[in-house]
């Protein structure tokens, strides 16, 4: 049958973990730049509020209710009706896709005034965000392109290439930062704009990374351009079943992305900074997020589809099983990092130049925050799939509309006691509410049931994550991280070790209480 070749799932997301890696490790260098040149100030706040836009819209609709629904649609198709049918769905979908976002970039960037005004009507350099927005608005269109390509190379088991294409935006950003900002500023243009340029080469180079390997599988989608083509793309009974799928994923990838909007506008009115001290914390969350989570979903999406056209209940329940126990394994620690390391991690990587120690400060209030919810972001990238695989977007959609009530709540309650980090805190224990109400959801459906073991598992990842957990609160309390600023490398070095040494703990002590990590190597 095609597309049912056998996998290494532990070998794949390995392969997506390590190049989604280098993406974070360059953004991280990007986001170095940015908060030494810029700090955290009015103008990074227009910056990250205009950058949020077009990423909110990419979650929406092009990783979000898009990618939800193409997936399983086109895994589905190429293992029940074969290669040639599976590339006329796609050419379909690209058409209908395409000039659906020469609309909406067309909207978006005369809507740009009221749209700022909706994520960040407190922001001091309001007009300055409308500009910025509408130079990156045409972001969306080019990574909406960028996902229907990277649905397609994940379903042909071609995860590398999707993993690495996210290089080449922190790439393009940091050379128009390191290159472009000193051009403008002798120009008398504010260096900031800079920063727009980088988003829209990046996303240029991102879409054109993708082509070389959809011509290599005969899957590179002819865009219909005449109206007879893309009447006929719109008569595709594939195209159709996406749009279906799209509507309940949309509504609950919409709820998510209000809660957000809510989010961010709530922030741009606790004054300068705030918006950027989110920011920050959220690129140190999006380590383990993209490194584990975003790896999973991806490898066990097209997987849990294949399985479901099958009717493989068994193979479905254990795909699922051995996600949520690498989630525990290697979320977990990271969980435990934010909470009781949050210091030294953020004074190594932005305490530089224009951003201050009291800017670090604010960053380890909203880490701590975000970190309460991480094992649960992480975990909702594992269950979230077991519905949409069988396609059903109807019980995240409810459940997603629940959780935006109680973030909100939580909102209510603790902004005024934590300011933005009590926004960070209510956004953590919305994932917990989500990933729980997932479980179980899995549960009384009899999706998934979980394999023996798991008693003596959690005893052991508990025992391991107490020891790596005490390692990493003496090493914070033991050294004055900000003081060491003078001393970068050696601070930089420090940091290296304690992480090394804290790693060679954790998964020793597992090793020595008998669990194998070679245990994860999965076939599916």
């Amino acid at each position: 049958m095609p597309g049912s070749f056998p996998m290494n799932l532990l070998k794949a997301a390995s392969t997506v973990s390590l190049w989604t890696l280098m993406s974070r490790v360059t953004g991280l260098v990007r986001d170095q730049l940015i908060a030494s040149a810029f700090g955290a100030s009015a103008l990074t706040d227009a910056f990250n509020v205009a950058f949020r836009i077009p990423n909110l819209l990419r979650r929406l609709f092009a990783e979000g209710a898009f990618s939800t629904a193409f997936v399983p649609i086109l895994a589905a198709s190429r293992a029940g009706q074969g290669d040639d049918a599976t590339r006329t769905l796609i050419h379909a979908v690209a058409t209908v896709l395409f000039w659906a976002l020469v609309l909406t970039c067309t909207l978006g960037i005369l809507g740009a005034p009221v749209i700022v005004w909706l994520f960040g009507a407190g922001l001091q350099e309001l007009d300055l965000a409308v500009v910025m927005t509408r130079w990156m608005f045409p972001y969306i269109g080019f990574m909406s392109l960028v996902a229907l390509s990277a649905g397609v190379l994940n379903t042909w088991k071609r995860f590398a290439i999707p993993a690495a294409t996210p290089v080449w935006l922190n790439v393009a950003m940091i050379g128009c930062a390191w290159w472009a900002a000193p051009w403008l500023e002798r120009q008398g243009i504010a260096p900031i704009h800079a920063l727009s340029m980088g988003v829209i080469l990046g996303g240029l180079l991102q879409l054109g990374f993708q082509v070389p390997a959809l011509w290599q599988i005969g899957c590179l989608p002819r865009i219909g351009m005449t109206p007879a083509a893309i009447r006929r793309a719109w008569q595709h009974d594939g195209v159709h079943r996406v749009l279906r799928q799209m509507a309940p994923a949309l509504l609950g990838v919409s709820v998510a992305q209000l809660s957000l909007l809510i989010n961010s506008q709530i922030a741009s009115h606790l004054g300068p900074g705030a918006v950027s001290w989110m920011f920050y914390a959220e690129r140190l969350m999006e380590f383990p997020t993209a490194l584990l989570g975003v790896a999973l979903g991806v490898v066990l999406t097209p997987g849990l589809s294949a399985l479901q056209a099958k009717g493989d209940a068994a193979g479905y329940s254990g795909h699922l099983d051995w996600g949520l126990r690498l989630v525990l394994l290697l979320g977990l620690p990271c969980a435990i990092a934010t909470l009781v390391f949050p210091k030294p991690m953020l004074a190594v990587l932005f305490h530089y130049g224009k951003f201050s120690a009291h800017s670090v400060d604010m960053c380890v209030l909203a880490l701590r925050g975000y970190g309460c919810g991480l094992l649960a972001m992480v975990a909702i990238k594992v269950l979230a799939p077991g519905f949409f695989a069988r396609q059903d977007m109807r019980t995240p959609v409810r459940i997603a509309v629940a959780v935006l009530v109680c973030t909100q709540l939580l909102n209510w309650v603790c902004v005024p006691w934590l300011g933005h980090g009590g926004l960070t805190l209510s956004i953590g224990l919305g994932a917990v509410i989500n990933a729980t109400w997932l479980y179980v959801g899995l549960r009384r459906c009899g999706v998934y049931r979980p394999e023996a073991g798991w008693g003596g598992f959690l005893m052991r990842v508990g025992v391991a994550n107490v020891l790596l957990g005490g390692l990493l609160w003496q090493a914070s309390e033991r050294f004055d991280w900000i003081a060491l600023q003078a001393q970068w490398a050696w601070r930089a070095g420090l940091l290296a070790v304690v992480m090394l040494t804290a790693a060679v703990l954790y998964f020793g002590a597992l090793r020595l209480m008998g669990l194998n990590v070679r245990q994860f190597a999965r076939r599916g």
